[in-house]
């Protein structure tokens, strides 16, 4: 299938749907300590609404992704955009942190299925060099997210307490509903579809889990998620409470390693043009693995490196736009014939993934925990990354799509 342009609209409403979760994520970020003191629980115990919410998005993902496949893309969109809404006035309103995590886990399985369809929407229209540029700048436009995010939160937290971040949230996904409606389509035909059954789900997955070639790339970008993810989890209490800086400097420490990270994707999408996306996807990988050696050699000299410890998430966050669309492109140009099921289990284990990081990073305080944490991951995704070996030389689409049916 030939690729076919993305206008910016669809490219903006495709970041925009793909920005929920980190939206959702960073911007009460700031605010974890007075959650934690209102509702009278632990850090451990907040922590977990960043649990729920990564398995609430791995498993929103991989429900979507076969239900996509065989329904469109539009359909499950815009009921999941409603329940997004819903799930947001659930958290805002929430009287314990035992309802708070399950509206979380809702909120998180919602914003999953705009996720899922926006890489599958992508794969339907664009392939190859087109797909990776793409991918990098949906990620481009998801680093705005991560930048205002915080900034957001603490300003809207000051008059508003952290329950304002959660009425923000619901306007944006109301807002979000009313844009999808208008600008994206129906992007996957109905002969291009496959029945909704339990057996076809089965099948669909066995179809990607089966193509060892996607498996590594996809191995590789979840736990380069992870790696940062590590970082993302538990930057709030390492530099407000190990190191002691405000609410405010973190606002600004987080926002300069998303522009890092933005930055660093702006370019990945420029240089796919002259560089096959593996070969910078090799770059990005080394980088991350560099980043995470740094910082946890950083963290093992003593509490007081603050500096030389910005620093190195800093290089660790802007390591990571150069896996992440590449990553992406390389893993789904594998499956182009069940995008929608790729999308999913790229996207579930991702989240899967942040699930399992954002309690073990808060093990014993401060940040070695982190740095551990966040080495584990770069190494593991260095490793699955080798595992895929050296791509074959392809041509014409017929050879592309003889190579993939040889990777299976």
């Amino acid at each position: 299938m030939p690729s076919r342009p993305i206008r910016t609209p669809l490219l903006f409403a495709l970041g925009a749907m793909s920005a929920v979760g980190p939206l959702a994520t960073d911007m009460y970020l700031p605010s974890l300590p007075q959650v934690a003191d209102e509702l009278g629980v632990s850090a451990a115990t907040i922590q977990l609404t960043l649990t729920a919410f990564m398995v609430g998005l791995a498993f929103g993902q991989l429900m979507v992704g076969p239900l996509s496949d065989g329904l469109g893309r539009r359909r499950p969109l815009l009921v999941s955009l409603v329940v997004l809404a819903a799930a947001g006035v659930a958290c805002a309103v929430a009287p314990s942190a035992a309802v708070l995590i399950a509206a979380r886990l809702v909120q998180g399985v919602s914003s999953g299925v705009g996720m899922v369809i926006a890489r599958a929407v992508v794969s339907d229209l664009a392939e190859g060099r087109q797909a990776a540029r793409t991918y990098s700048l949906l990620t481009v436009i998801v680093g705005v997210a991560p930048i205002l995010a915080p900034p957001i939160g603490v300003v809207v937290a000051g008059p508003f307490g952290w329950r304002g971040v959660f009425w923000v949230l619901t306007g944006f996904a109301v807002v979000l509903l009313a844009i999808v409606w208008r600008v994206v389509p129906e992007t996957l035909p109905p002969e291009r579809r496959h029945p909704v059954r339990f057996r076809a789900f089965a099948g669909s997955a066995v179809a990607v889990l089966t193509t060892r070639v996607y498996v590594c790339y996809t191995v590789a970008f979840a736990m380069t998620y992870g790696a940062l993810f590590g970082y993302i989890s538990a930057s709030s209490f390492v530099v407000q409470e190990s190191m002691g800086y405000s609410s405010t400097v973190y606002a600004v420490v987080f926002a300069c390693n998303a522009v890092g990270l933005t930055a660093a994707n702006a370019a990945n999408s420029r240089l796919v043009g002259r560089f096959h996306p593996r070969a910078l996807l090799t770059a990005g990988i080394g980088a991350t693995c560099t980043a995470s050696a740094l910082l946890t050699v950083i963290a093992a000299t003593g509490p007081d490196a603050h500096w030389p410890l910005l620093a190195a998430m800093f290089l660790l966050a802007c390591s990571t736009g150069f896996v992440f669309g590449n990553a992406t492109a390389l893993a789904l140009e594998r499956v182009r014939d069940r995008a929608g099921t790729g999308s999913a289990v790229l996207g579930a284990l991702q989240f899967a993934v942040g699930a399992v990081v954002s309690p073990l990073v808060g093990l014993g305080g401060g940040p070695r925990p982190m740095a551990l944490t966040v080495l584990g991951c770069a190494v593991i995704a260095a490793a699955a990354f080798l595992a895929a070996g050296r791509p074959a030389r392809r041509g014409a689409t017929a050879a592309n799509r003889s190579v993939r049916a040889a990777d299976r």
